[in-house]
């Protein structure tokens, strides 16, 4: 049986969510997020013959409804019920809708399993629902691509390719820059173990070119609780230009965060030097747009900033060496300065940028 927790009136501008599984835990971990409004209508059904009854209704009647907004399965519920997802994936028009998992608290899922299962995401709650938002904005407009294309696409295809010449340039750069200072890597390696705990190199998810998602190399600048901070110091962040409700970028200008021996570091570029490990894989470009944390990355949903993407990611770039070190950058410039790159990049523009780096080598301000 299935109870509808709340009815708008119904227009096809209305998102439908369909939530299945969660019974009684349907509480205020779930229920009391903003959407509540006049743009949401919400149906709540627990079990699967209910559930794929009433989402082929909605197919039947297109002209009245509209296919689901999203559909929300409650984890544990779905790893015993796993025939409503398999069905809805064979099913020629509700494969489109997106598929999410919400997990309990302290439950720790294994998402990259569950992405091969087919879902489109895993959230615990409570869940940052102006974030989640955002995801199913974009999971709404390209799901229907992506479906269509992946039984012909082999990952392959989803590799970019760094131009030759260019490819050429980086290895021979990286090469040489990686022999003439592997006498610093001892010395910055040992400061940095010496003066506070964790690891020598800060590893983390980067998205680069056209959103491939790699592993991006770092000497550790900051201590190692400092991504669990982050949201301590959104109210000092030097960027206030916000898409989806999120700053667009963070930065902080003497960021508390940051080690002593980091300060030196990253005042002569030390701490970018394993990056170099990462042009010699391809992941990155010696000269391009740097490579952006996952949480910036997921905010830049705009048609006309998604352009920075399409260029490669860069050790250093035309957003560094015109306007770095300048607190008062806004994200609009940044960007623009990352598209320009992508609209004009060629070996000649990397050489010109290679020797502007040399020149802002050192920053004049410490963000």
């Amino acid at each position: 049986m299935h109870s509808h927790l709340q009815q708008p009136a119904y227009s096809l501008a209305t998102r439908e969510l369909l939530f299945v599984g969660f019974g009684r835990a349907f509480d205020a971990n779930i229920s009391n997020y903003p959407y509540h409004n006049e743009h949401y209508a919400y149906e709540l059904i627990n079990d699967t013959q209910s559930a794929l009854q009433w989402l082929k209704s909605r197919v039947d009647q297109l002209e009245t409804f509209q296919l689901p907004y999203a559909i929300f399965f409650e984890l544990g519920w779905l790893e015993t019920h796993p025939d409503l997802l398999r069905d809805i994936q064979q099913h020629p028009d509700l494969r489109f809708v997106p598929l999410i998992a919400l997990a309990s608290p302290g439950q720790q899922p294994d998402r990259n399993t569950l992405l091969a299962k087919g879902l489109d995401d895993c959230y615990c709650v409570p869940v940052d629902w102006r974030r989640l938002e955002a995801r199913l904005e974009f999971l709404n407009q390209y799901k229907t691509v992506l479906v269509d294309k992946s039984a012909t696409l082999q990952r392959e295809s989803f590799q970019f390719r760094i131009p030759r010449v260019k490819r050429a340039f980086d290895v021979v750069l990286a090469s040489s820059l990686l022999l003439a200072t592997s006498i610093i890597w001892i010395p910055a390696a040992l400061a940095i173990r010496f003066e506070s705990r964790g690891p020598v190199i800060y590893r983390s998810r980067r998205a680069g070119a056209h959103y491939q998602v790699f592993k991006f190399w770092k000497f550790r600048s900051m201590y190692r609780d400092a991504d669990q901070r982050l949201d301590d110091f959104l109210a000092l962040n030097q960027y206030r230009e916000k898409e989806n409700g999120q700053p667009v970028f963070f930065k902080l200008t003497r960021d508390p965060r940051v080690t002593r021996v980091g300060r030196i570091i990253r005042k002569y570029s030390i701490d970018e030097l394993p990056q170099l490990i990462n042009v010699l894989r391809g992941e990155m470009s010696i000269i391009g747009n740097r490579p952006l944390p996952l949480y910036e990355a997921q905010t830049l949903t705009r048609n006309e900033w998604c352009a920075r993407f399409l260029a490669p990611a860069g050790l250093t770039g035309l957003w560094q060496v015109s306007r770095r070190g300048q607190a008062e950058m806004s994200a609009e410039e940044r960007i623009a300065l990352d598209i320009a790159y992508y609209e004009n990049y060629s070996v000649w523009t990397d050489v010109r940028i290679l020797f502007q780096t040399f020149k802002a080598f050192i920053q004049k301000e410490d963000v």
